[in-house]
């Protein structure tokens, strides 16, 4: 019978929503000021996840394995979403609680 205990995240799931988090609110930090312009793809939101993504295909290179063996697609997901609420929380304290 399960004893409905879950086992422990594994260390680069942490690392993944950690990032996401931290990554999320800094990017989130800087948005109402748009300090690399106003294009498009100068966008905080937009470099956020370009700098997720490349970040992937650096962790991809490095460990010659697919991101998927190590973080699972539904963790990526996750980590995404988490990543995009951090985005917008520090968009709300950059606007609301600095007065940026």
């Amino acid at each position: 019978m399960p004893t409905g205990k879950r086992p422990p995240l594994p260390r680069p799931q942490i690392y993944w929503y950690g990032a996401m988090l931290t990554g999320g609110l800094a990017f989130g930090l800087l948005g109402q000021r748009r300090p690399f312009g106003d294009d498009v793809f100068a966008h905080p939101l937009i470099l956020f996840f370009m700098v997720a993504i490349a970040g992937l295909l650096v962790t991809r290179a490095v460990l010659a394995r697919p991101v998927p063996d190590v973080v699972p697609e539904r963790a990526l997901l996750l980590g995404c979403f988490a990543g995009l609420a951090a985005f917008l929380a520090g968009n709300w304290i950059a606007s609301h609680v600095l007065g940026g």
